[in-house]
């Protein structure tokens, strides 16, 4: 296996930023992609040990790209997560005023964030989507568009000016990357975890996603993603990805996803990991029932029934 991960690209994205902020990347060769799909594919292929892409963003909620490839294309696993915050700057050619600008461009992403901006400052540009907003600095220096929202790091590396800087609707925005491998066993638990899956359905029903909500519920885990995403199988067809507060490893977790594959028609498992927040699971203290100590006493107690000790 390469000791290299594949990442969105071009240079001067986010993501490269992101990526840069975990420690084991001073020993692998980072190698930008043109799109997220051919980033995950490359992990497939063997090509590269992992790939670090973005999943979610606080304005918009989930990405539906690379939601989708997760949930589509061949089993992949997260091991990592990284949360950056993000401005943009309006990138343009030495010399371009703000009057002179009539197309702009930027990964579909950036869009909503900075959306409110650009009807305030350029409610007559017409916007065209680049594969990613590194990928628009790079179409501005050719001449393509006027100009590119873009992290302000990435104006040398294209030859191009920061017009206006610190722009976003909302402030605080942050976008949420993950670093995705092939499937393996998933590493020890931190104490302050996530976990991700898939889950479809067997039919559609009253009360359909209450019942796999419930075996979450019940058990007192908090779910921190919910997005419904089409399966391809025709209106009204979905399937739900989820991010839920604790470990694979945590007994109520564990009864949790047995539960669902019980229940559901295909669950699929995406990883559990550190959560970058660092936060600990919120385990409500008035739901009894829902520490690791008391599943473990339930099942030993069902065991001592078993064996007629109780």
């Amino acid at each position: 296996m390469p000791a290299s991960y594949a990442y969105l690209g071009p240079e001067g994205t986010f993501t490269e930023v992101a990526l840069r902020t975990l420690p084991e990347t001073a020993t692998r060769e980072l190698v930008p992609y043109v799109s997220v799909q051919s980033a995950l594919d490359a992990v497939r292929a063997g090509q590269a040990e992992a790939a670090f892409v973005p999943i979610e963003n606080s304005v918009e909620g989930g990405i539906t790209t690379t939601l989708d490839e997760l949930v589509a294309g061949r089993p992949l696993m997260i091991y990592r997560e990284v949360l950056l915050s993000i401005t943009f700057a309006l990138l343009v050619r030495p010399g371009t005023t703000l009057s002179d600008i009539k197309t702009v461009t930027a990964h579909p992403a950036a869009q909503p964030q900075v959306r409110n901006w650009l009807s305030a400052n350029l409610p007559d540009a017409v916007w065209e989507s680049a594969a990613s907003n590194a990928d628009g600095a790079r179409l501005v220096q050719e001449g393509r568009y006027d100009a590119a929202f873009a992290g302000e790091f990435a104006a040398a590396r294209y030859g191009l000016v920061p017009l206006e800087t610190g722009i976003h609707d909302a402030e605080n925005a942050q976008t949420r990357f993950v670093l995705v491998g092939r499937p393996a066993r998933p590493a020890a638990p931190s104490g302050a975890d996530k976990t991700s899956v898939v889950l479809w359905q067997r039919d559609d029903h009253p009360g359909g996603l209450r019942d796999l909500l419930g075996e979450f519920s019940t058990r007192g885990i908090n779910l921190m993603l919910l997005q419904s995403r089409p399966t391809g199988a025709g209106i009204g067809n979905y399937c739900f990805c989820i991010d839920a507060e604790g470990h694979i490893n945590d007994r109520r977790m564990a009864e949790a996803l047995m539960g669902l594959k019980r229940i559901c028609l295909q669950v699929r498992f995406l990883g559990s990991y550190p959560r970058a927040d660092g936060d600990t699971a919120d385990v409500r203290p008035l739901l009894a029932g829902t520490s690791d100590q008391e599943f473990v006493a339930a099942a030993d107690w069902v065991a001592r029934c078993q064996d007629g000790r109780f």
